[in-house]
């Protein structure tokens, strides 16, 4: 596997700039993904769900996904990734990944463990 870090970001987040300056503070140039611009395929999704060890629901921003007209606990996990790669403002944020590792960046220090 890569050892490139990759960020899912949002620029508008605090946590996601909190946890970019962070990354980049230990000397890392991660590839910035924003995911609002570039949402994750459902395969790619899939895979980083699997890296954290999570299901879907658990990156699930309920309030956006709720103004996005759906609720995340009336979905099975297949469709709520789906929902997710259709609806990227509804995915908690920031995620970061490098190789077979991922940790969601709330608070910024969890990806300090995977750097």
């Amino acid at each position: 596997m890569s050892d490139q870090v990759t960020i899912y970001h949002n620029p508008r987040c605090g946590k996601s700039r909190d946890t970019l300056k962070l990354i980049e503070g230990k000397g890392i140039a991660p590839r910035i993904v924003d995911y609002l611009k570039e949402p994750p395929s459902v395969a790619e999704l899939t895979r980083i769900l699997a890296l954290l060890g999570k299901r879907p629901v658990e990156i699930t921003r309920r309030k956006e996904a709720l103004d996005a007209g759906f609720d995340p606990a009336l979905f099975e996990d297949g469709a709520l990734i789906a929902a997710l790669v259709a609806h990227p403002i509804a995915i908690e944020r920031p995620i970061v990944v490098k190789g077979d590792k991922a940790a969601l960046g709330r608070p910024p220090e969890n990806v300090l463990g995977i750097l």
